[in-house]
C-alpha cells in the first residue's frame, strides 16, 4: 500500500473520530426547516425524543438558523413540554437575542447572510420520569409571516462525566 495515497483516507478517518469524540453527549439535535423562510404564526415545530434516565439534569438548547434580512434584533417563542399522553407539563415565552443590540451584528456562527446560534434555555434541566417526551415550540413575535427564520432546531445534551 502506497503511504502518500493513505494520508487523505486517515485524515478523514481522524476528523470523524474528533467530531463524534466531541459530540458524545449528545442525545438528541434536530431541525426543523420553516418553508421559505418563513415562521407562520400557526405553525408548531415538533420535536419527539426519549429520555431514558430522568434521574440526570440535561442542557436543553435551541439552535437557529437565521437570515441577516430578518427584520428584528430578537424573536419570541413560546414552548409546550407534553409528556407521553400530550399532557402539558411545562410552557413559557422566551425571548431570544439574535442580533447586537447597538450594532446590529448578528450573533452566532455565519457565512454570507446565513446565521447559526445556538442558545441554552435550561441548564441542569430534570425530567419528571423515564419515558417519550414532545417539545412544541411556536413564534410569538405578533406578525402572522416572520421572514428570515431558516429552521429552528432542539438539542439536548446528557451532563458531561466528570474524568
Amino acid at each position: 500500500m502506497n503511504l502518500s495515497n493513505s494520508k487523505p483516507l486517515l485524515l478523514a478517518i481522524g476528523l470523524i473520530a474528533i467530531i463524534t469524540a466531541c459530540d458524545q453527549n449528545k442525545i438528541y439535535d434536530t431541525y426543523v426547516d420553516l418553508e421559505d423562510s418563513i415562521w407562520h404564526q400557526d405553525t408548531l415545530t415538533r420535536y419527539n425524543f426519549s429520555i431514558e434516565d430522568a434521574t440526570l439534569a440535561y442542557d436543553i438548547s435551541y439552535n437557529i438558523r437565521y437570515a441577516d434580512v430578518y427584520p428584528y434584533y430578537n424573536i419570541y417563542v413560546k414552548y409546550y413540554l407534553e409528556d407521553s399522553t400530550s399532557a402539558i407539563i411545562q410552557s413559557e415565552l422566551q425571548e431570544i437575542i439574535l442580533f447586537d443590540k447597538k450594532s446590529g451584528t448578528p450573533l452566532g456562527d455565519g457565512l454570507g447572510g446565513i446565521f447559526d446560534r445556538q442558545v441554552l434555555i435550561f441548564d441542569n434541566f430534570k425530567f419528571p420520569a423515564d419515558g417519550n417526551y414532545t417539545f412544541k415550540i411556536k413564534q410569538f413575535m405578533r406578525t402572522e409571516n416572520l421572514p428570515g427564520i431558516m429552521s429552528f432546531g432542539l438539542r439536548i445534551d446528557k451532563p458531561e462525566e466528570d474524568n
